[in-house]
């Protein structure tokens, strides 16, 4: 993931929004990351997921 600065940032907003907490995820980001937990690799698939999404939308999205 390092090779795509904004695909990592992305994931990593992801991650501290789903997990802001120890209580939520037992590491930060870097940790995750180097260690490529379950965690991590959601928030990877959720920013995939949200590329994908923006690539093919027309316009603005939808707030509901």
């Amino acid at each position: 993931m390092h090779h795509d600065a904004r695909l990592r940032a992305a994931a990593r907003a992801v991650y501290d929004a789903v997990y802001p907490t120890d209580e939520c995820a037992p590491v930060g980001f870097e940790e995750a990351e180097r260690f490529g937990t379950i965690h991590y690799r959601r928030a990877v698939g959720a920013a995939l997921e949200v590329r994908d999404l923006l690539a093919h939308q027309d316009g603005q999205l939808p707030l509901f």
